[in-house]
């Protein structure tokens, strides 16, 4: 492995859509949402692992999280653990890392991506990955991971690239950016499959050090301005108080709209390996196994008659789950929590969004 090949991996959100099982205090990356025996943090990080050298991944995750990120891999060592000591979005987590690495290897080229995606095809992804570092590693580009998309999907963001402009390495190819939207409706989804300049956006990132340092400083003077100054407490005691007061004073912007949709230095990788967010339970729900009337059933001790196409999923193995002439429902039975709505991903954002106004309530969040 080259061992100025690196991993960023982000992992500080809260999973809301995930809700009741993703709560604030054990989000969904710390979760083995689809019963594999492995959490989504532990997945993402075996799945590097193959890439990059063990030593070389680092996780970014809120400073509640570190005892979370110690219990499943306790194999990774305090310094490669960046703690966030607020929710700034995903502009900030870049940059911190990109400035701590700095100091340690500034020949370094990175992969940055999120916890809590599903891969399907390994040998594929592991292909597109170590092709897009090689080029990332000789490139002042700033490379994204763009997904042949298979249907006008409205819960992904869509990058258009300009096939003008292409190269090839090896069996991939590669293309300059020209647009990037975020989650359309349901008839531009349709417009973008049918033009076939546009593919899904992966969320995963692949660049050097200087590359992306240089375009933080252009299109982000107002954050990379706040981490400058630490190159002489990085990886010292240090370090924690000075990110605390960063943190503080930094604005929330993700890295998409901060750097990705102002830089003219964006490209995207294509691939077309078995790839989702899992991002909500429709999601899920799409994913793992069915029986014969489309149910996803797991925990419990169910009895589940003239159901179809729903999820029933219950925390306590013990507890008896009668279920009978139901459709396209969720029934998600935790311990402080009965959740019973229809199967639709709106219907959960919208009940945590009640919770969250809700005084008292929103300790269930």
């Amino acid at each position: 492995m080259n061992h100025n090949h690196y991993c960023i991996i982000m992992a500080g959100g809260i999973g809301s859509r995930f809700w009741p099982v993703s709560r604030q205090a054990r989000p969904k990356q710390f979760i083995d949402i689809l019963g594999v025996g492995r959490t989504f943090l532990q997945m993402t990080y075996d799945r590097y692992a193959k890439i990059v050298p063990a030593e070389n991944i680092l996780v970014v995750t809120a400073e509640r999280y570190v005892g979370l990120v110690h219990e499943q891999l306790p194999q990774m060592s305090d310094d490669n653990i960046l703690l966030e000591p607020y929710k700034r979005n995903t502009a900030p987590c870049v940059a911190y890392a990109t400035y701590k690495l700095y100091k340690k290897n500034p020949d370094a080229t990175v992969i940055v991506a999120p916890s809590d995606h599903l891969i399907i095809g390994e040998a594929q992804f592991q292909d597109t990955i170590q092709a897009a570092l090689s080029t990332a590693e000789k490139s002042d580009n700033l490379f994204t991971i763009g997904i042949d998309p298979t249907r006008p999907e409205t819960n992904y963001g869509y990058i258009q690239v300009n096939k003008s402009a292409a190269n090839r390495v090896g069996s991939h190819a590669s293309y300059q950016v020209k647009t990037f939207t975020e989650k359309p409706n349901a008839d531009l989804a349709k417009v973008f499959l049918e033009t076939g300049e546009f593919f899904w956006n992966s969320g995963m990132f692949i660049w050097n050090l200087k590359a992306i340092k240089e375009e933080l400083e252009r299109c982000l003077p107002e954050v990379t301005s706040l981490f400058k100054g630490g190159e002489k407490v990085y990886y010292t005691p240090a370090e924690k108080d000075f990110i605390r007061r960063v943190y503080e004073d930094c604005p929330a912007i993700s890295i998409d709209y901060g750097v990705m949709e102002k830089t003219q230095k964006a490209w995207v990788f294509l691939s077309d390996f078995g790839w989702s967010d899992l991002g909500t339970w429709e999601s899920v729900y799409e994913r793992v196994a069915k029986n014969e009337k489309g149910n996803v059933i797991s925990g419990g001790v169910p009895m589940v008659d003239d159901v179809a196409d729903s999820i029933v999923l219950c925390e306590n193995p013990q507890k008896l789950v009668v279920a009978r002439g139901l459709e396209n429902v969720m029934i998600i039975d935790m311990s402080d929590v009965l959740l019973v709505c229809h199967r639709d991903d709106k219907t959960v954002k919208d009940i945590v969004t009640d919770l969250t106004m809700k005084d008292k309530i929103d300790r269930y969040l």
